[in-house]
């Protein structure tokens, strides 16, 4: 006999599992292209691999950049996804090719990931990869005045904290409202504390230290009005990284006087919204189509 608690805990878990083969089938989905080949052939690109923002280990970056002569470009700085303990900027080369052909000069650092480091080790890293492109990003054709952090997922974390709590970059000697053009995050997780997401496991309740500074880890709770323009980007049928949470970080960003866009796409999940920067069919996708008008719109807010 079954009461009506174990009938909902059956039915919850049926649900969970139902998520989770959905979140499987779309990753086997995307899985299917391999888009480095996809982005070949670069030779339309000016591409200088590992080069060193802090010395040794996981501290290098790459930068990709139009051959094209023309005067200084716009930067973006790319932070990649993998949950805090995986991921490396060679696999999103692809990202950096398709940024550049928009434009852009495009720096995407490698950082220091669980269990090397624990936070805010890895915010810490992105930093100093930030104030080396503030540095030195105008010998390879960027304008170091027109910086804008971007993520996906995790990266998208580490890029609006940079851009929203202000000691990460002040620590090298930069102010985010100051020395940043804009930020952009896709899919990213900005209020997701390990005490209320019933997703999260051990490993990120560790990356994230004791209970006690759970909440100074996340974004949300550093909106002050001071940081430059976001774009928070999020899929509607994102089951990894709940779309509330962008929608909590949007209105703290209003409250607070500061600018903010958000933008919800319905048919993409959480994977989506980083594959809709590929090309498709040679076609520029919506996504790519808004995060450039939103650059755009920023420079030209600044200059005015």
């Amino acid at each position: 006999m079954q009461g009506p608690l174990a009938m909902g805990w059956r039915t919850h878990l049926i649900v969970l599992l139902g998520a989770l083969l959905m979140a499987a089938v779309c990753i086997r989905h995307y899985n299917k292209v391999d888009y480095n080949l996809a982005a070949q052939p670069m030779d339309d690109l000016a591409i200088t691999r590992d080069v060193a923002y802090l010395p040794g280990g996981r501290h290098s970056l790459d930068i990709y950049a139009p051959r094209t002569p023309g005067a200084p470009r716009p930067v973006v700085i790319f932070f990649y996804g993998g949950g805090y303990d995986s991921g490396k900027k060679a696999d999103f080369a692809w990202v950096g090719a398709a940024l550049a052909r928009r434009g852009y000069v495009v720096v995407m650092p490698d950082f220091r990931l669980y269990p090397q480091v624990i936070w805010p080790a890895f915010l810490q890293d992105c930093s100093a990869a930030v104030r080396w492109t503030h540095d030195n990003i105008a010998s390879y054709g960027g304008d170091p005045s027109e910086l804008v952090l971007m993520g996906h997922s995790s990266g998208a974390y580490n890029a609006i904290s940079l851009a929203v709590d202000r000691r990460w970059l002040e620590d090298v000697g930069m102010d985010p409202g100051r020395d940043l053009r804009a930020a952009v995050g896709l899919s990213g997780p900005y209020d997701d504390l390990p005490a209320t997401n019933p997703t999260t496991n051990r490993k990120v309740q560790t990356i994230f230290g004791p209970k006690s500074q759970w909440p100074d880890t996340q974004p949300v709770n550093h909106a002050d009005g001071r940081s430059p323009p976001l774009l928070l980007i999020t899929g509607d049928r994102d089951d990894i990284v709940d779309p509330v949470e962008s929608d909590i970080l949007a209105a703290n960003v209003r409250k607070s006087g500061g600018m903010v866009t958000l933008i919800h796409y319905p048919t993409l999940d959480h994977a989506g919204t980083l594959y809709a920067l590929a090309p498709q069919n040679r076609k520029s996708s919506q996504v790519m189509d808004d995060i450039t008008a939103f650059i755009s719109a920023a420079r030209t807010a600044a200059a005015n």
